[in-house]
């Protein structure tokens, strides 16, 4: 008997699977990576060596204006750690600079004073100049022309003025744009909607390259970095963080070629080979990441990756949150024919995208390839509302399983955690 402590919420789950249906498991090496410093010395030696680019202290030699763009309340970037080297660099060459902090928000809410004074803590709060990035604030915008997928290239205004613009961030792998972090900080974190909507249209999402890991050829990714080039992005300092959030990488320089060093870092610990299986077993890493259905469908995409047509993806998630958002849920809710659904995608125009399409997409297609079987905290209503059937506990799903594929020599894959790994099909 192969058992596996599967994470839930703050908890764990067991889940118990006869040697003769095991498959194999799918397991990011990136938990078990432990670096021989800590995460200021790796943020530091990245400084002092960057990749294709001077040091930032040099760079910042007689730049009145610097910006450094930073993450928001929803990414896990250790910018307590991040931060204060990043301004101790700039200042060791340009001691009087007048430094700005952007907030990248993308698309989401505005980052609370309260929230970023639990991620710079009091001193930077309360010393240094800070903007929350507001993609609807079309007084802060400027144009750049078109991106090479054609869609209008509208930035912050306060980036682009920057004599010297700076980026941190993290570097994970993403379900379509390949991996986060490096030309991110521009394009979503800086863009407005417009920009925003058009990269992450239908025809992008649909192409075969906007996958996990995937970056040649990813037409997200060309927008993005095209961008990040227009804004005049000069220097990232991003890292590679583990279960804890701590940093265990570190990669600064060239916004492509500091990134190109993370991300093959990141895939070297990450990149998996599919194993084919009637089940797969999924789940979204635990908190603060599977608090709703709606985060929780990057999990189901490494899934999506391995199980088989026709097979089954059951996927644990306490998403004691609920749908994580209204036209999402109702999406799918007043919709029961995902062929349908997924035609009426594919013909919307770029310049007509809408809030959380590329998600409801995503989900469709793997919905289209597999039965999803939710073990959550959700009511059951919910999860019939999004075309998943809701179970409760491991051993529930595990039966419901089994009884879908109709046949006693059922196969099972196992991925203790859906979002840190990268799945070659």
């Amino acid at each position: 008997m192969k058992e596996f402590q599967l994470p839930y919420g703050k908890e764990k789950r067991i889940l118990q699977i006869e040697e003769e249906h095991f498959a194999g498991v799918l397991l990011s090496e990136l938990h078990s990576y432990h670096p021989d410093k800590d995460g200021a010395s790796l943020i530091q030696e990245a400084l002092e060596h960057p990749i294709g680019s001077p040091r930032l202290c040099d760079m910042a030699v007689g730049k009145k204006n610097i910006v450094v763009i930073s993450s928001d309340h929803t990414r896990p970037v250790p910018s307590h750690i991040m931060m204060p080297l990043i301004l101790k660099e700039i200042r060791l060459g340009n001691p009087d600079a007048d430094i700005t902090i952007l907030v990248s928000t993308g698309l989401h809410r505005l980052t609370t004073p309260d929230e970023l004074r639990e991620k710079y803590g009091d001193e930077i709060m309360d010393s240094e100049k800070i903007i929350v990035h507001d993609c609807d604030d079309k007084s802060k915008y400027v144009s750049l022309g078109k991106l090479p997928s054609g869609g209008n290239l509208i930035l912050n205004r306060i980036a682009t003025d920057a004599d010297l613009l700076v980026a941190e961030g993290f570097i994970e792998p993403h379900f379509f744009a390949g991996f986060s972090g490096g030309r991110k900080s521009v394009l979503p974190g800086i863009a407005s909607r417009e920009t925003v909507m058009y990269n992450h249209n239908a025809g992008f999402i649909a192409d075969p390259n906007a996958r996990t890991g995937v970056i040649n050829g990813n037409p997200i990714h060309d927008d993005m970095l095209y961008a990040a080039r227009a804004a005049r992005l000069d220097f990232i300092v991003n890292v590679v963080i583990d279960a804890d959030h701590e940093p265990i990488f570190a990669a600064a320089g060239d916004c492509d070629l500091a990134h190109r060093v993370g991300r093959d870092f990141l895939a070297s610990k990450c990149r998996v080979n599919a194993i084919p299986a009637d089940i797969v077993v999924s789940t979204n890493g635990g908190y603060p990441l599977d608090q709703n259905i709606y985060q929780s469908v990057k999990g189901m995409t490494a899934a999506e990756a391995t199980v088989k047509k026709g097979g089954v993806i059951v996927m644990l998630s306490r998403a004691n949150d609920g749908d994580g958002g209204k036209s999402f849920h109702e999406t799918f809710k007043n919709e029961r024919n995902l062929q349908k659904m997924m035609r009426g995608f594919l013909a919307t125009k770029p310049e007509d995208t809408i809030i959380d399409q590329w998600q409801s997409q995503i989900f469709a297609r793997l919905l289209m390839k597999a039965t999803v079987i939710f073990v959550s905290d959700c009511d059951d209503q919910t999860v019939d509302d999004l075309h998943m059937i809701p179970a409760h506990s491991v051993e529930e799903a595990m039966e419901k399983a089994a009884a879908l594929i109709g046949r006693d020599d059922y196969t099972v894959t196992v991925i203790p955690d859906g979002v840190s790994v990268i799945v070659k099909e």
